[in-house]
């Protein structure tokens, strides 16, 4: 029996209305809005589309969205004016730095110049620390997504086995110490984890994020298993056409799905849920700086 399909696209505009809900209520009760503020350096087009997206569904679920747009050869300085500015400006809520930069950008300067409590990627050293010792931290959005996902169809994680593969600091490790977080038993695998295949078919949740195109095929796969694939990955696809690409995960979704109880598909798995749990972070943050209830359920 093939897996059930975790519909990402679906979970991300059940969060996007949840904000939304909750957006309503802090104006009405509290003539508060939230704001979310991105900076785009350059003109790559890919980050250009993403920011675009961005600004879209900021504006649609209430908040009010800041458009930075700089040129490629701003300076360092200029950067850091601009985001030291906003971490003073108290209608910014949340600050967001479109990666990668420019080469003459130093990025762990650049990120940890955000103020931590309005650091809605949760990429500041201080919440990755936070996160690290199991305290109140803004958490990486995607890895939010895929534990709201986890929940979602588990209910409680206490006891599951869980392997991340990939050890990344934006997606990896922040996904383990979420799983922790959850009573998970964590198993980080990588390049020079030995039996990885092993290793993952033990796990009762796998998450995939590392980055190389189907990697994960249907025999690391426990049957049962609860599969969560990060990875976006673009391959040539000649039956399309010359020339033509597909998006495909790390994971072979064909194979692995006749074998997994419940799996991501890439595209309309995981992807969609970035941006929703940007949105959601940008109200936490707003939330937590007027001493206000926290959103349920849109937090780690």
């Amino acid at each position: 029996m093939s897996a059930t399909i975790i519909d990402g696209k679906a979970f991300a505009a059940k969060v996007r209305a949840q904000v939304a809900d909750e957006v309503t209520k802090l104006k009405s009760e509290h003539n508060i809005t939230p704001g979310l503020a991105v900076i785009l350096v350059g003109e790559d087009p890919a980050s250009e589309v993403y920011v675009r997206n961005k600004g879209k569904q900021t504006v649609e679920v209430g908040m009010n969205s800041y458009e930075h747009k700089l040129d490629a050869s701003t300076s360092e300085a200029d950067l850091l004016a601009l985001i030291d500015q906003l971490n003073n400006d108290p209608s910014v809520h949340g600050i967001l730095c479109q990666l990668p930069l420019p080469d003459h950008l130093n990025e762990d300067l650049v990120i940890n110049s955000i103020a931590p409590e309005k650091d809605v990627d949760g990429f500041h050293i201080s919440n990755v620390g936070l996160l690290g010792t199991g305290q109140k931290s803004m958490v990486p959005c995607t890895p939010l997504g895929c534990l709201m996902m986890l929940r979602d169809h588990h209910g409680s994680l206490s006891g599951l086995n869980a392997v991340v593969v990939g050890r990344s600091n934006i997606v990896g490790k922040p996904m383990a110490n979420l799983l922790l977080r959850d009573s998970c038993t964590v198993t980080i695998a990588h390049s020079r984890t030995k039996n990885i295949e092993e290793v993952c078919r033990a796990a009762d949740i796998v998450v995939a994020a590392v980055g190389r195109p189907e990697m994960i095929t249907g025999d690391w796969i426990g049957k049962g298993a609860t599969v969560i694939d990060v990875g976006i990955n673009r391959i040539p696809a000649p039956e399309r056409g010359e020339g033509k690409m597909r998006l495909v995960g790390d994971v072979h979704f064909d194979s692995a799905k006749e074998v997994a109880g419940a799996i991501t598909p890439v595209p309309g798995g995981v992807g969609p849920m970035t941006i929703a749990c940007l949105l959601a972070n940008t109200l936490t943050a707003c939330a937590r700086a007027n001493n206000l209830p926290e959103p349920e359920g849109l937090t780690a």
